[in-house]
């Protein structure tokens, strides 16, 4: 079982690396961060607050979430896909995240996904520094504030770019505290500034170091 973990904070490349990189090693692709979006999909759809820590953990062990191959993501049989990017479950995503009991049920499933697809490219916050410590190749993707917000703006075109900056300034702090499983760097992982290099020289450097 093969596995690349790819980490890094929001705007930093990992969605577009991994995607690529996955294609070219024959790999499937896991986003774990659409499965937090999808309990925050879930909780404002049945009308539970994301932070009512109790309800949003039994949510999160309840729902069904298929992310299927072609990006569409489908919570209790409902497409999801554009919801799950959208201002409001981008803000209560991080209060979710947080929550120890969402993030121990949703290790679980990440780690059966890669039990039965045999491996895959895998991205998030944890993936290399909880979810999978062993992985054959740990990689850390990181970028200049203002580039990631001008890339995440480009993707989220009904907020204004200082909206998008303030929001991921936000998210990085609630992501970098948060008690359990914080994003952080793992010792052996091998980190990138994406901010001047293409997703093709990405993707050519982590080819190199898998060998």
């Amino acid at each position: 079982m093969k596995v690349v973990a790819i980490d890094g904070p929001a705007g930093s490349g990992k969605s577009t690396v991994a995607r690529e990189l996955a294609k070219r090693l024959g790999l499937d692709y896991l986003d774990t961060g659409a499965m937090y979006r999808a309990v925050a999909f879930a909780a404002l759809r049945n009308g539970v607050d994301p932070a009512d820590a109790d309800l949003v953990a039994r949510l999160a062990r309840d729902i069904s979430i298929d992310l299927r191959e072609d990006g569409t993501v489908v919570v209790d049989g409902a497409d999801a896909t554009i919801e799950i990017r959208g201002p409001e479950v981008t803000r209560a995503v991080s209060i979710v995240a947080a929550n120890s009991a969402v993030r121990e049920e949703l290790r679980v499933r990440q780690r059966e996904w890669a039990a039965a697809h045999r491996g895959g490219v895998i991205e998030g916050r944890d993936i290399g520094t909880v979810v999978f410590p062993d992985a054959d190749l740990k990689v850390y993707l990181d970028a200049r504030p203002e580039i990631r917000a001008s890339r995440r703006s480009q993707e989220v075109t009904e907020l204004s770019y200082e909206t998008v900056a303030a929001d991921l300034a936000r998210r990085d702090a609630l992501d970098q505290g948060r008690s359990d499983s914080p994003l952080r760097i793992a010792p052996d992982a091998l980190v990138v500034d994406t901010s001047e290099m293409s997703v093709n020289e990405i993707v050519h450097l982590l080819l190199e170091k898998l060998g």
